[in-house]
């Protein structure tokens, strides 16, 4: 009944333990959602979501390279096939230029790393400093100067899983993750019951690396990645002449996403303080773990996806796809409702939780948003894996309307302005155009 129900949901092993992950991480943000209440104030839960949104400058240093990562090394591999556990054999072209995409992740992610530490300091000063409420003693300064850290060296990282991805290995990646995820929660719960406060971001993050390091480094997946190191040839994946050129509407589609969906917290917490923005993040962060488990249906078929496309394999595309996003459209809206219906639950029964999350209007617009969005971002994954970004100037006119909506609507009506503007925008702008991009493109491609 269980395998069953498996294959009728599309639950296979690299989804199952992608679902795994989030769920752990859904049920982990449950927890820390209730140690916030018990041990961080109001104000401190306000630094505590405003932190994630400063470090989310990363994607300005990413630029959505990860992603492309795994797709170009999708390409490659379709050509060979494991000789052994640990090793390729094929084309020596195709294994070449996938030593040289190796090679290129490794330097480029190590300087991007430094960089980052040093902006993420800098700028998270600047802010705090700047924006602090003169009648509150929050201790930010040390853990601030610890996430930073932490963040960049979870930067290294994300190429390395991204090329274990592009390999196939979507099963082994998604252990990985789920150790990773399981035991950053009981980091965060740990510092919390120790009451470390604002420190619990900042040691789960470098706990974090040190899984993903270990997961990788002291397996037989460093065997792997030194194979593949060594086989390096005359052939060469050529940044700027075959990855910057997709890589660069990428880029844009992601900075014009920060100011979408990060630009809240840090608006909220300069206009209407820490308390207002720590109700803003502690929602966000609910709704954003649906998404990411819902999301794992497509994210763990990119790989797939990449290799029919490389194919021409376009019916089976389609039919992957579709079964796909119908899938991941259920799980979503049945957890949206189930929160929403959590969140009534709190308020009826006036518990302190409640005074946590938003009020009803601006939670109500919030999940609409929410599900309508991962349409935008199914549609988006499968365009990519065509090696094209279609919504560069979606991205970029709703990266810029959003910034303005966020700014205006939230000096002039607070909270409820922010919120009803970016559901307008998500529901009336953002989701037709994305549609029609989507069947547009879709067809002249598929038919060409």
């Amino acid at each position: 009944m269980i395998k069953k129900l498996a294959q009728k949901t599309g639950i296979d092993g690299a989804i199952g333990f992608s679902v795994l992950a989030r769920i752990i991480q859904a049920g982990g943000g449950l927890l820390t959602l209730t140690l916030i209440a018990l041990f961080l104030s109001k104000d401190e839960q306000g630094y505590y979501y405003t932190f994630g949104s400063i470090i989310a400058i990363q994607v300005f240093f990413e630029l959505g390279l990860s992603g492309i990562i795994t797709q170009y090394v999708a390409y490659e591999t379709v050509h060979l096939k494991w000789r052994s556990e640990n090793e390729l054999a094929g084309n020596q072209n195709h294994l070449s230029r996938l030593s040289s995409l190796l090679h290129f992740c490794i330097k480029v992610f190590s300087v991007l790393a430094v960089i980052l530490f040093f902006v993420l300091l800098f700028s998270g000063y600047v802010f705090f400093t700047k924006y602090k409420q003169e009648n509150t003693s929050v201790h930010w300064k040390l853990p601030w100067i610890i996430l930073s850290l932490s963040t960049s060296l979870m930067l290294v990282m994300s190429p390395v899983l991204a090329f274990l991805e592009g390999l196939g290995k979507v099963k082994e990646t998604a252990k990985i993750r789920f150790v990773q995820q399981s035991v950053n929660i009981l980091t965060i719960a740990l510092v919390f019951l120790l009451k470390g406060s604002l420190f619990a971001l900042g040691i789960a993050s470098f706990v974090s690396f040190l899984v993903y390091f270990g997961g990788i480094f002291f397996t037989n997946k460093k065997k792997i990645f030194q194979f593949i190191y060594k086989s390096a040839g005359e052939s060469k994946v050529y940044y700027w002449k075959e990855i910057f050129p997709y890589q660069w509407k990428i880029a844009l589609s992601w900075i014009s996403g920060y100011f979408v969906f990060q630009l809240f917290n840090p608006v909220i917490f300069a206009t209407e303080g820490s308390v207002a923005a720590g109700r803003m993040g502690m929602t966000l962060q609910a709704l954003t773990g649906v998404s990411s488990l819902s999301m794992s249906w497509i994210t763990t078929k990119v790989p797939l996806m990449s290799s029919l496309i490389a194919s021409k394999d376009y019916k089976k595309l389609d039919y992957t796809f579709n079964k796909t996003i119908l899938q991941l459209s259920g799980v979503n809206f049945s957890l949206i409702i189930a929160f929403f219906l959590v969140v009534i639950g709190l308020d009826y029964f006036n518990l302190s939780l409640s005074q946590r999350f938003l009020s009803i209007l601006p939670l109500s617009l919030l999940c609409a948003a929410t599900f309508a969005n991962q349409f935008v971002f199914s549609w988006a994954t499968y365009m990519r894996c065509h090696k094209q970004e279609p919504f560069l100037n979606l991205s970029l006119t709703s990266g810029v309307l959003s910034a303005i909506s966020i700014i205006l609507l939230g000096k002039f009506y607070g909270l409820t302005g922010i919120v009803g503007g970016y559901f307008f925008l998500t529901l009336f702008v953002v989701l037709p155009w994305a549609y029609f991009i989507f069947y547009t493109k879709k067809q002249a491609w598929h038919n060409g």
